[in-house]
């Protein structure tokens, strides 16, 4: 990527003091899901995780993280948030809810902090990479350090594709 650009999540978690490292890849060729990111960083696709936004039964927003190479499981999701259902929210709801739009949606910075829950997975790991809050760039936080920003939990949520 030819300029480096400190987007709105990088801004957030230094004025929170969390550290974390800025990735920037090139996003022309239209590749911008979260496997041809994790190639493209030459990064494990089980520590880049895609954040994903639902509706519960309740009509409330949840949102949850699960990495690339995996997919939400909607029950164990819904079990995870003690909803009846959750089901993925329409494309064009993104940037309404969020303040982000389809390839670049954070669980940082969105307009209004939603309950969230990443999957289990990323306790293996000392870092994780989320969406740096716009296409083209992602950051690699802590996860432990994440959740407590978020207020969120960790809960075994993603399945095979």
């Amino acid at each position: 990527m030819a300029k480096e650009m400190k987007t709105n999540v990088m801004r957030i978690l230094e004025q929170a003091k969390i550290p974390y490292k800025a990735w920037y890849y090139e996003n022309k060729d239209g590749k911008i899901d979260g496997i041809s990111v994790a190639h493209k960083l030459g990064e494990n696709v089980e520590q880049v995780f895609k954040t994903l936004v639902t509706r519960g039964a309740d009509h409330d927003f949840y949102v949850f993280a699960v990495p690339v190479a995996m997919e939400l499981n909607l029950k164990a999701a819904a079990k995870s948030v003690g909803v009846k259902s959750v089901e993925m929210i329409h494309v064009s709801e993104i940037n309404k809810a969020t303040g982000y739009i389809r390839g670049g949606c954070s669980p940082i910075g969105m307009k209004k902090q939603y309950r969230t829950v990443i999957d289990s997975s990323c306790m293996r790991y000392n870092t994780i990479l989320v969406s740096g809050g716009r296409i083209g760039t992602q950051v690699e936080v802590d996860p432990r350090q994440l959740l407590n920003f978020i207020g969120g939990a960790a809960a075994d949520i993603a399945e095979p594709l």
